[in-house]
């Protein structure tokens, strides 16, 4: 069998890496429920956020704002993967990448995961309680979608999309915050669309690497429906990501100048396309984890634009 025709590379979703092999045995299972081995997942929540203060010209007067932010992303992706996990659990014991997963191999009992989701909640509260009213009322609204998003799988070909409306949603969280008051609402929505399309393109990335084990189960995701387009279209993606950030920075700065901040995050998206390997399933989990360099990159676009309007 030639080379190109070998089956993708699975990469465990479980992994004890990093600091979680220090943890004690009975704790360790409720940090990889919540995916705490594996931080790029509270980064890629966190930066939408970090953008929208930053457009908003509060990076440095309000860092406490970025801290909060960044504590109630690891706490929120954590309940949101324990969540997954909970309705997941019969499918993850289908897929080879999912099968360790605490709730799938009986590591963690089902009664244990929901008080541990209760927990990382309460945690969110905490966070929640730190925002304006108009912000915590936009941040409440994202429950319905957070709780609607793992049966997306199951009825359409595009979870990605509605994966990219939920980790997005801190971008008109912080906007709401720190925002509005000066710019209005418009920078902010425009921050979020673009973030949308940033999401679909990295996630679809992600879902390479279980192709084959979700056709066997019936799961649908945009990987396999763009199916050797795949390259192209996270290439459209990331595109129209950009062409909306832009649009984002222009109602606060009209100046061609002020694009010019776009390119280096620019640059590594067209780098992750060219590079990108769709049967290469070690290469694509890289080369998704890389998004958290595209999320700083596009901090320091942020940053520099709000910091000159």
């Amino acid at each position: 069998m030639a080379p190109t025709d070998a089956a993708p590379e699975i990469v465990p979703d479980t992994e004890y890496r990093g600091l979680t092999r220090l943890l004690p045995a009975r704790v360790r299972p409720f940090a990889l429920l919540a995916r705490f081995d594996r931080p790029i997942g509270w980064w890629l929540l966190f930066w939408p956020g970090a953008w929208a203060i930053a457009l908003a010209g509060a990076a440095i007067d309000r860092w406490d704002l970025i801290l909060w932010f960044l504590l109630g992303s690891i706490a929120m992706r954590g309940a949101g993967c324990v969540y997954n996990d909970i309705v997941d659990r019969d499918l993850d014991r289908q897929v080879a990448r999912t099968r360790s997963r605490p709730l799938a191999s009986g590591a963690v009992s089902l009664k244990a995961a929901w008080a541990w989701l209760v927990f990382l909640c309460l945690i969110g509260l905490v966070v929640l309680v730190q925002l304006s009213l108009t912000a915590a009322i936009v941040a409440l609204g994202s429950l319905a979608l957070v709780a609607a998003y793992p049966f997306m799988k199951r009825i359409t070909w595009w979870p990605q999309a509605w994966l990219g409306m939920v980790f997005s949603w801190a971008a008109p969280v912080a906007w709401a915050q720190a925002g509005t008051a000066n710019w209005g609402w418009t920078p902010g929505l425009l921050l979020y669309a673009g973030s949308i399309f940033w999401v679909i393109g990295y996630d679809t990335i992600y879902a390479l690497q279980d192709v084959e084990d979700d056709a066997l189960v019936g799961v649908r995701s945009s990987a396999r429906r763009l199916g050797s387009g795949v390259r192209p279209g996270v290439a459209g993606f990331y595109l129209l990501a950009l062409i909306l950030w832009g649009a984002a920075i222009w109602q606060l700065r009209p100046e061609a100048l002020a694009l010019v901040a776009l390119l280096p995050v620019a640059g590594h998206l067209a780098w992750q396309v060219a590079t990108l390997q769709p049967r290469d399933g070690a290469g694509a989990l890289r080369r998704f984890r890389a998004n958290r360099y595209a999320g700083l990159l596009m901090f320091a676009a942020c940053f520099v634009v709000g910091q000159t309007v």
